[in-house]
């Protein structure tokens, strides 16, 4: 792996003039050589071993390149997925002027039930409570579901501990089927004394012995991905996204790192094995299935939802589909934000053969996906099996066997 800097000076020239002057004559540029682990200078590839030279043309932004694949390949796409669908990760508010549509939209690609983490989160506990009054009295009560919400600033006292359990008390009773923790627990939420708020912190057991209390799940999303916390330059692989959405970005001078934060969070998992956890958006463990193996393996209260992270599996099929395989019984659908032409590429890299075919968002992953093929068995597990033993409040019958 080549891991060192290009500077001036450690890199020499050795092309002669007339080495030089003979290779312009034959199209090709001027080449730098570099020792072993050394990088090209800017500007510069490497054409052959530790030889180095810039295009004839000024190259195209990572913004403009759209190079046009020659590869032929057999393509299945897959509109509507091959067994019913519970979405246990979205964030999109159904009242009356969507549900319609949004039932439609659902049949055509069979998801069967929505889950929305957001209704609490959006316009506090009162309003969780009129949606699912909604949702009860609509002829779809059965197709969609929400997660209660915790206020986490000003954690740390009795005032605080005292109303949030009563309110995420009163939302399981109003209708909550989980709780949903958003990504400011650990990174921006505050405690009473003005200190960041740890994800581990003992102050919130009794929010987590609520939710055992209930058997109700608890979705959590900690961090992002580890890219976003590290400096935003040509090595970053979200280099364009961070550059386009700058508030990704959790510079080390401002925000704790993605190590301190998920481990806060591993730790709770751990302390309080009474609690179901889905780690949302695989952990952010996706790039690294050895981490993955070893965490569920140690943490039998915890499975994990696919939301938003498919350009992890889809750019490294086969050991994700050992993974799915051994952990069958461990993963759970979640698309995240709802956007019905996404979809079908979850379907398509899940259950096709199909190679070497485009993510739906360039600026996540310039890179290609390719299918998992994963037997049926699987895919109800993934679909709808292991989300109705997680969450006893969805509807539980009339599932295909």
């Amino acid at each position: 792996m080549r891991v060192s800097r290009w500077t001036p000076g450690v890199a020499a020239m050795v092309v002669t003039a007339s080495l030089a002057a003979a290779q312009a004559g034959r199209g090709q540029s001027q080449r730098v050589q570099i020792k072993p682990g050394e990088e090209c200078p800017p500007g510069m590839t490497e054409v052959r071993p530790q030889s180095c030279a810039a295009p004839e043309k000024p190259a195209p932004s990572i913004v403009d390149y759209r190079p046009r694949s020659t590869v032929v390949a057999a393509e299945h796409l897959v509109p509507k997925a091959k067994f019913p669908v519970i979405d246990i990760h979205n964030h999109t508010d159904i009242g009356a002027g969507n549900i319609e549509q949004m039932i439609r939209d659902m049949d055509e690609l069979n998801l069967r039930v929505l889950v929305n983490l957001t209704a609490a989160g959006r316009g506090g506990a009162a309003h969780l409570k009129e949606n699912v009054a909604f949702l009860r009295s609509s002829p779809h009560r059965d197709r969609f579901r929400v997660f209660a919400w915790v206020t986490w600033d000003g954690a740390g006292t009795a005032e605080w501990r005292d109303r949030e359990v009563k309110s995420l008390r009163q939302q399981i009773a109003d209708g909550a089927i989980g709780l949903k923790i958003a990504k400011n627990l650990g990174l921006s939420a505050k405690k009473a004394d003005g200190s960041r708020l740890k994800v581990d912190d003992p102050d919130l057991d009794p929010i987590w012995q609520v939710c055992a209390d209930a058997k109700i799940p608890v979705i959590i999303h900690t961090a992002d991905p580890q890219q976003f916390f590290v400096p935003v330059d040509m090595h970053n692989e979200r280099w364009l996204e961070l550059n386009l959405f700058s508030n990704r970005n959790f510079p080390q001078d401002r925000y704790p790192s993605f190590e301190t934060v998920t481990g806060e969070r591993d730790r709770m998992y751990k302390r309080n094995p009474k609690t179901t956890y889905i780690g949302a958006h695989f952990n952010w463990y996706g790039n690294d299935f050895g981490k993955v193996a070893k965490q569920l393996d140690e943490t039998p209260n915890l499975v994990l939802e696919v939301g938003a992270v498919l350009y992890e599996f889809g750019r490294q099929p086969r050991a994700a589909r050992e993974l799915f395989t051994k952990y069958q019984d461990r993963v759970l659908f979640g698309k995240d934000a709802y956007e019905k032409t996404e979809y079908p590429y979850y379907w398509r890299v899940f259950e096709t053969k199909d190679e070497y075919f485009d993510y739906y968002r360039d600026y996540h992953a310039f890179w290609k996906l390719y299918g998992m093929d994963l037997p049926d068995e699987i895919l109800k597990k993934l679909y709808y099996k292991n989300a109705l033993r997680i969450a006893p409040g969805l509807p539980q019958t009339g599932w295909p066997r």
